[in-house]
């Protein structure tokens, strides 16, 4: 049984979304509203203010449930059902999740950054590319988010995915610290044969008019291959809270708000990603234990390996391939 079922709690969406595009809509109405070359001390303010945001949120997620869970009869009729001991493992099941997507989307950030320096995107036009690209990937989450609650009560599913992401893991694990390029990539010579596009950027325009006909600047190629890239790596990062809960309500929250400050956590690693040569590792590791809880983990401990234990392996592994891209890395 689902503790926030959707047609009890289609308000909670509803609001949850009309904060998001709030958020977004003061994000580049106001604070963005002109095209600048982000720095580091501003995307570490940014960072910081979405981390906050998301831990504030989960602490008010905690009380809410706390007292819906001691109230309603919804689960109160529950036979040894403990409000206070679900509220704190809904909690923690957010936490983890928001961990897990946060982590996952360090792959993003070097996808940016090798996209923009494909294309030649000049620093000041990357913030409005990264907003529309991460509002696109809010749609496209969503979208995952509500097939994957339906298909993961399937446990053939489950199986499946588990493995896919294992798979993900050893080929990224193996594949090690290789430079990425776009050189010859499928996705772009397909984009270029299907669009007209003008070679030249003409300042922040996706489109331009050239003698009656309308072009794609670079700004538009690079903005349809992020948006592209991130509906590949969703078949990942969905998959991956759902190892850790099966209330879509949560996987919703934690990945939106893992999203969010994509953008400001690029700027502010932008310049020191060489320094995380190791992280690859890290990424990979936590791939395949995310899919061994789904094809074997839960299953061993009862149905649900404990959620504490999935959040400090997480971060030990995120942590431990931080330290090493530090230490065996220093003279770089």
């Amino acid at each position: 049984m689902l503790l926030f079922p959707f047609e009890s709690y289609w308000w909670f969406y509803l609001g949850f979304t009309v904060f998001v595009l709030a958020v977004l809509a003061l994000d580049l109405g106001f604070f963005h509203k002109k095209a600048h070359e982000v720095s580091f001390k501003e995307a570490s303010i940014w960072t910081s203010v979405w981390i906050s945001l998301a831990l504030v949120f989960n602490y008010l997620f905690y009380l809410y449930a706390q007292h819906r869970f001691s109230t309603h009869e919804l689960y109160t009729s529950i036979p040894g059902f403990d409000p206070e001991a679900q509220a704190q493992a809904t909690a923690l099941e957010f936490l983890t999740g928001f961990v897990v997507e946060k982590s996952l989307a360090v792959d993003n950030i070097f996808i940016f950054a090798v996209v923009f320096a494909y294309f030649g995107i000049p620093k000041i036009y990357q913030h409005r590319i990264l907003f529309w690209g991460i509002l696109g990937a809010l749609i496209f989450r969503a979208l995952f988010i509500a097939m994957g609650s339906v298909l993961m009560q399937y446990h053939w599913v489950i199986l499946f995915f588990g493995a896919l992401l294992i798979l993900t893991g050893l080929k990224m694990f193996f594949a090690g610290t290789k430079p990425q390029t776009l050189e010859n990539n499928f996705i772009v010579g397909l984009l270029k044969k299907f669009l007209r596009v003008h070679p030249q950027i003409e300042g922040q325009s996706f489109f331009i008019k050239k003698k009656g006909l309308t072009y794609v600047t670079p700004l538009f190629l690079a903005l349809i291959f992020l948006e592209l890239s991130d509906i590949i790596f969703a078949v990942d990062s969905v998959p991956a809270i759902f190892a850790l809960t099966k209330e879509p309500l949560i996987v919703f929250t934690s990945n939106i708000f893992a999203i969010l400050g994509l953008r400001s956590m690029y700027f502010m690693l932008a310049g020191v990603m060489d320094r995380f040569a190791y992280i690859k590792y890290g990424l990979a590791s936590v791939l395949i234990f995310v899919g061994l809880k789904m094809v074997w983990l839960n299953e061993a401990f009862g149905g649900k390996f404990p959620i504490s234990w999935s959040l400090g392996i997480i971060a030990g592994l995120m942590g431990l391939s931080i330290l090493a891209s530090f230490v065996f890395d220093r003279k770089k």
